[in-house]
């Protein structure tokens, strides 16, 4: 049986400040194509929940938090085994400091 993919609220903002980003500065298509990337790689996780490496800048956290990469993109997750599903928690450009992600949780 496949697992539900769960977006939070704050990775459903980070996704939309993305697609905003590329929308305004490059183009409406890169945009599209950019958002359109990151939530068929989210997708494979509904059969591959396990598949993304384990996030160590959030190994203190009592949930094990995982993450899979898209072109700069981390996309990170949990599995939330109680709810039988995967929580999308953030998606940020790799290329920024990774302390912030911790700050953020």
């Amino acid at each position: 049986m496949a697992i539900t993919v769960y977006w939070t609220h704050f990775a459903k903002t980070e996704l939309k400040s993305i697609f905003d980003y590329y929308k305004i500065n490059v183009s409406l298509k890169i945009a599209s194509s950019l958002v359109t990337g990151i939530i068929d790689k989210v997708d494979t996780l509904s059969s591959l929940v396990e598949v993304g490496q384990k996030e160590e800048f959030l190994a203190d956290r009592k949930e094990e938090f995982r993450y899979l990469i898209f072109k700069n993109y981390k996309i990170i997750y949990w599995i939330n085994k109680n709810k039988n599903r995967v929580e999308i928690t953030d998606v940020f450009d790799a290329r920024q400091n990774p302390l912030k992600l911790k700050r953020q949780k």
